[in-house]
């Protein structure tokens, strides 16, 4: 009885320290508004939206307006790059604090807490430029490429018709693997959001062309999850200073060459 006595003690002493270990080490539950620090999940793969620099460091439209945030905000930023096909698991477990980078509001208005738009953006298709294809019904029979869970992949789902149209539809991890992958004939055309399709294919424009009919028209806003107001309100105040005092402006030049800015008070 003795012996069982103390192997139970013994049990119990063990516990207990895992317990108060757990406490000391285990991660902090993130979205909140009151940690000094704005954890910003995004793709690494979505210039000029967020990327990684020559210099190695994360960088983008989006970044930069997120640490400008913080710091209105009183806050430090950290760069937290995510599979986008991940990205829900990642904000729903505390890992991240929002999606910012360049997200799509539209058809997901009611899966996250957002703030109001900061700009507008289209979907748009990426072909080779002798390929022939001018016009979305040149897409029949043809293979197309998206990003996984990308509002590209979303756009197209809507439109059942120009889906149907299609000879095959395939999904991607990254936009760098599907401009190679339509570089190389492996895909006739990569549907994505203009601006990243602008930016990937500017220093190649003798290979690629996009074409000027656009699957969809969308806006772009900040994510968090859903019920996480304290934290967007937050976000929200310091979007509406970075427009006052012109910071948004002057990213907006730095990044497209003119100001894209649709947020209103």
């Amino acid at each position: 009885m003795k012996l069982l006595k103390r192997t139970l003690a013994l049990i119990c002493t063990l516990a207990l320290a895992v317990t108060l270990v757990s406490c000391k080490t285990g991660k902090k539950s993130k979205n909140t508004a009151d940690d000094d620090t704005l954890v910003v999940g995004f793709d690494q793969n979505f210039p000029p939206f967020g990327y990684v620099g020559k210099d190695g460091k994360f960088t983008g439209f989006d970044l930069e307006m997120a640490k400008a945030a913080a710091k209105k905000m009183g806050m430090k930023v950290k760069y937290q790059p995510v599979d986008w096909d991940a990205k829900d698991m990642e904000l729903d477990s505390g890992t991240v604090d929002c999606l910012w980078n360049g997200f799509t509001i539209n058809g997901r208005e009611d899966k996250y807490t957002w703030t109001k738009p900061y700009m507008d953006n289209s979907q748009v298709v990426v072909v080779k430029k002798d390929s022939g294809i001018n016009d979305l019904s040149g897409l029949s029979g043809k293979i197309v490429e998206v990003q996984k869970e990308s509002s590209a992949q979303s756009a197209i789902e809507d439109n059942k018709k120009l889906k149907d149209s299609f000879g095959q539809f395939l999904t991607v991890g990254d936009y760098n693997t599907a401009l190679m992958d339509l570089e190389q004939g492996t895909v006739d055309a990569v549907a994505m959001d203009i601006f990243v399709a602008k930016d990937q294919i500017k220093n190649k424009a003798d290979k690629f062309k996009i074409l000027d009919e656009h699957i969809s028209t969308e806006q772009y806003a900040v994510g968090f999850k859903k019920g996480n107001t304290k934290l967007r309100d937050k976000v929200q105040k310091a979007l509406y200073e970075l427009v006052d005092d012109k910071t948004f402006e002057k990213l907006s030049d730095k990044y497209f060459g003119t100001d894209v800015c649709i947020l209103k008070k």
